[in-house]
């Protein structure tokens, strides 16, 4: 078997690491090296060194997108997590109708970003028009709209995770603790959720992830109105390389900090979350 797969194992794999190579490997050495040139297309461009990053922190709507977009990840990572695992948690138990409730949950995951931001604004406005106002009056209105949007359309999805988590936990452990005398808030907090760790793990990590590289709701909903002050990272490195002539190596640049900036924070809560289950 072992000769089998060392005279054979190229066919399969070949394709897929040639795609791999194509799709992601090539680009990504491309646009890196592009960030320190200024350039029109991928076959004009001029060496500038460090000048693109220099650019980079000197645009004050990047140092504010930053910010902005921190500020939404922390906020629709503790919502989305804590209303997914409290909707899991109850509808892990058997009752009539438990699936169907899981499904309708699990549904607005479906439904395109792009789509998905033209209906909440749609909604949010009918509901601000009640005191002349719209979504993109202020950035305070654009931030928690997004939140709304992005807490609707993730906690079905991380609901499904936290079941699969719950339904692993064997039984007889709740048994035990019920017949030991332990309370509910007890059970939860001592044997149920360091057991469902795993599953907060991919969760949180999903949800940091998704609310950092969030573009096109942010794009439908606000298009970082007004005047670019609810312009998250992604929306804003689209602006800078697309909208402004000249600028595609800073907004290349810019691309490539945002990537060290979600690498690094998705190590840090990854190694820190793992760490938490070897504890549990």
């Amino acid at each position: 078997m072992k000769r089998t797969l060392i005279r054979w194992g190229w066919l399969f794999t070949g394709p897929t690491l040639i795609a791999f190579m194509i799709g992601f490997v090539v680009p990504f050495v491309l646009g890196v090296y592009l960030s320190f040139t200024r350039f029109t297309t991928v076959t004009n461009s001029t060496w500038v060194g460090f000048d693109n990053y220099l650019g980079v922190f000197a645009d004050g709507t990047f140092v504010h997108s930053l910010w902005y977009t921190a500020a939404f990840a922390i906020v629709t990572t503790v919502v989305i997590n804590v209303a997914a695992f409290a909707v899991a948690y109850m509808l892990v138990k058997a009752f009539r109708g438990a699936n169907l409730f899981r499904s309708v949950f699990f549904m607005p995951n479906l439904i395109g970003g792009i789509v998905l931001g033209y209906i909440w604004m749609l909604l949010l406005n009918g509901l601000l028009g009640i005191w002349a106002r719209s979504i993109t009056f202020s950035a305070t209105y654009g931030f928690w709209g997004m939140v709304a949007l992005m807490c609707w359309q993730q906690i079905g999805y991380m609901m499904v995770i936290y079941i699969a988590g719950l339904q692993s936990i064997p039984g007889e452990l709740i048994e035990s603790a019920e017949m030991d005398g332990a309370s509910r808030s007890q059970t939860l907090w001592n044997i149920i959720i360091p057991l469902v760790m795993p599953s907060i793990t991919v969760c949180t990590f999903l949800t940091i992830t998704n609310g950092f590289k969030m573009f096109d709701q942010n794009l439908a909903l606000t298009n970082g109105a007004p005047s670019r002050l609810s312009e998250l990272l992604a929306l804003n490195i689209y602006n800078t390389f697309y909208a402004r002539t000249g600028f595609e190596g800073v907004g290349q640049a810019k691309a490539v900090v945002f990537l060290l900036i979600v690498a690094v924070i998705a190590l840090i809560q990854n190694r820190l979350a793992r760490s938490k289950e070897t504890q549990a």
